[in-house]
C-alpha cells in the first residue's frame, strides 16, 4: 500500500523559503498515471491545492501561488519537494502531500499523508 510522509522545519522565519519534502512507500513517483500534488490548510480555512508534479516530472501550480512555489522530485529517493520562497505568516498551515490520479486535489479522496503543521513567525 502507498504511504505519504511530509518531512521538515515546523518553524519557518518571514521571508525565508520553506521546504518539505514528500518521501513515498510501496510505490513508485513514476508509475503511470499519477499526479503528486502538495495541499494546505491554514486555519479556519479549507484544503488549497498548491500544485502538482506527475509521473513524468512536469508541474502545475495554483495561479495565486505559483510565482513563489516549486515542486521538485527526487526519483532516486522516491521523494518529491515543496519549495515556498518570501513566505509570511499567510504561509501558516498545515501541509500535506497526497496522490492522486487527476492534477488538483482539494478532498481527501486519495492517498494522503497525515500533514504536518508549519507556522511562519519571527
Amino acid at each position: 500500500q502507498v504511504q505519504l510522509q511530509e518531512s521538515g522545519p515546523g518553524l519557518v522565519k518571514p521571508s525565508q523559503t520553506l521546504s518539505l519534502t514528500c518521501t513515498v512507500s510501496g510505490g513508485s513517483i513514476t508509475t503511470n498515471y499519477y499526479y503528486w500534488s502538495w495541499i494546505r490548510q491554514s486555519p479556519g480555512k479549507g484544503l488549497e491545492w498548491m500544485g502538482a508534479i506527475d509521473y513524468n516530472g512536469m508541474t502545475y501550480y495554483s495561479p495565486s501561488l505559483k510565482s513563489r512555489t516549486s515542486i521538485s522530485r527526487d526519483t532516486s529517493k522516491n521523494q518529491f519537494t515543496l519549495q515556498r520562497s518570501s513566505v509570511t505568516p499567510g504561509d501558516t498551515a498545515v501541509y500535506y502531500c497526497a496522490r492522486a490520479n487527476r492534477i488538483v486535489v482539494t478532498t481527501r479522496d486519495d492517498c494522503w499523508g497525515q500533514g504536518t503543521q508549519v507556522t511562519v513567525s519571527s
